[in-house]
């Protein structure tokens, strides 16, 4: 597949730990979530062609900020778009104790519900495992809140490709999407092939352009 959007050029914009510190301007942003060590950091880097723009962490769970990026993209008219690139907090690591929990998912509840700026949440799971409780709980409350949900099925390059199709599906019939959201539909991507980097790049576009 051809890239009809490319990424060429992403910076560190802001670092907020609540809504008075959420960057100035009218960008669209696109949010990136899912559980702890699930190669999110790794997938902004890989999306982005910058190593070492997301940092990754040894410690799952030990991010605990909402850091902005911004990113311009060219299209293949040559025309370029910017938006904000936004990553959130790993969740569902079992080891946090319970009260930082509470008051983290009301961190991210408040970004989720309040930024009129967000167009786009890009979910990820884990393709080689079956999603876990906090993965589907995570997803019906995003749909059932009215967000624009895209689930991106990491760490593909870890499984046989033989298998990919097997997989999503299973994750598709876990998370319940045919009830909750018919049309939508999961990548599989691999930070460490590219599989998936283009057409995860057209959903961004297209959400843009909307």
């Amino acid at each position: 597949m051809t890239a009809s959007f490319t990424i060429i050029n992403a910076s560190y914009v802001a670092t907020a730990v609540n809504a008075n510190q959420y960057p100035a301007g009218e960008l669209a942003e696109i949010a990136f979530i899912g559980r702890s060590n699930v190669g999110k950091s790794s997938l902004i880097n890989s999306l982005c062609r910058r190593n070492g723009l997301a940092r990754t962490s040894g410690t799952p769970g030990k991010t605990q900020t909402i850091n902005y990026f911004r990113l311009a993209g060219k299209l293949a008219d040559d025309s370029r778009l910017e938006f904000m690139l936004v990553d959130l907090p790993g969740y569902g690591y079992a080891k946090r104790a319970q009260t930082a929990r509470s008051t983290w998912s009301k961190f991210i509840e408040e970004y989720w519900l309040k930024s009129s700026r967000l167009k786009l949440v890009c979910q990820l799971i884990d393709l080689r495992h079956p999603p876990m409780e906090s993965d589907m709980n995570v997803y019906r409350w995003l749909i059932e809140h009215g967000l624009e949900v895209q689930v991106v099925a990491t760490k593909a390059d870890k499984i046989s490709k033989s298998r990919i199709r097997q997989h999503i599906q299973v994750i598709y019939k876990d998370i319940d999407m045919s009830n909750l959201n018919p049309a939508g539909s999961i990548l599989a991507y691999s930070a460490v092939s590219g599989l998936g980097r283009d057409e995860l790049l057209d959903v961004i576009r297209n959400i843009l352009l909307k």
